[in-house]
């Protein structure tokens, strides 16, 4: 099988995002098959997850791999001192594929340079989480029936969530408009409205997060403040309950509009948000598993029609 890395969703036309959602589609209506039959998938997190590990964990098993890795990289010869790439080729002999997350900004792209398998960013530092925005592209879509000209609020954390970074680089085919929203301290990074701009991608700024913003949305994306992000803890707590979405500020929401939040919520949006029909982070949570069935397969050279044509479907 040909070899794919899933490193970064910048270098992804949009031809291949539709055909990755295609396939994320495919593999909602069945989600259980032995296509990877054989195979084993190493998941290596050098940093805590709960959704994106047990998610792509729950893929791999549910297309018939085998699974191998580890939560905690103090279980892993890394606490000894092992290089990165020393791991990286280590598990490449025992793995047909891995799945990584990494505190260091750059760590799948290195290692996708060193290994002889795929590799799939599982996230790394404050800088990209692809799995984790096809995602999100794909519950935008089965929600709104559309990617194009989309009115989305970025709220919370916009400095360092990797998944709004990655969000706004797949979204450059689509014309969306975004609205920026954040306190002074973790403000988009200015490289990324750079990136707007060189796309022609409309973009506002606000430090206040007003129920105009929020009539006007079609998705409103709420974003965590990362504790772990801070070297100084008073700027943490500070900025950490900033905005909060609460079920009252939604009276005059269009009715197709969703909340998306990649998760775990600490404040940032109230329980009493959870029964709203507005409310959608617990069902993307679940396209997590779909997308990622579908990343596997496009990893290691399982095309569209081999899943359409699958004959492995277990009901």
């Amino acid at each position: 099988m040909e070899k794919h890395n899933f490193v970064t969703i910048a270098d992804l036309t949009r031809q291949k995002i539709e055909y990755l959602l295609e396939m994320s589609q495919e593999f909602e209506k069945y989600p259980n098959r032995e296509i990877l039959k054989g195979k084993v998938v190493a998941t290596l997190f050098f940093e805590p997850s709960t959704r994106t590990q047990l998610s792509f964990q729950t893929a791999a098993n549910r297309l018939g791999a085998k699974v191998i890795g580890f939560s905690d990289a103090k279980t892993s010869s890394t606490s000894k001192g092992e290089t990165l790439k020393d791991t990286i080729l280590m598990v490449s002999n025992y793995a047909d594929i891995i799945a990584m997350r990494h505190y260091i900004e750059g760590a799948a792209q290195y290692a996708s340079e060193v290994a002889p398998i795929p590799i799939i960013n599982a996230g790394d530092g404050a800088h990209m989480h692809p799995s984790q925005c096809l995602l999100d592209l794909y519950s935008m879509y089965k929600t709104q029936g559309t990617l194009e000209n989309l009115n989305i609020c970025l709220v919370g954390d916009l400095k360092y969530g990797r998944t709004v970074h990655s969000l706004i680089m797949a979204m450059r085919h689509y014309n969306p408009t975004f609205h920026f929203i954040a306190p002074e301290e973790l403000a988009m990074p200015q490289e990324y409205k750079l990136y707007c701009q060189k796309h022609g991608i409309t973009y506002y700024e606000h430090t206040s997060f007003r129920e105009e913003e929020i009539a006007n949305a079609d998705i409103i994306y709420m974003t965590r403040v990362q504790k772990e992000r801070f070297s100084d803890l008073m700027e943490y707590e500070r900025v950490k309950n900033v905005y909060i979405l609460r079920n009252s500020m939604l009276a005059n929401a269009k009715p197709n509009m969703k909340i998306l939040h990649p998760l775990p919520r600490v404040n940032e949006i109230d329980y009493d948000v959870d029964s709203n029909p507005h409310a959608y982070y617990i069902q993307q949570a679940k396209n997590g598993l779909y997308a990622r069935e579908a990343i596997f397969c496009h990893c290691l050279g399982i095309t569209l029609e081999d899943i359409r044509n699958d004959k492995t479907i277990i009901d």
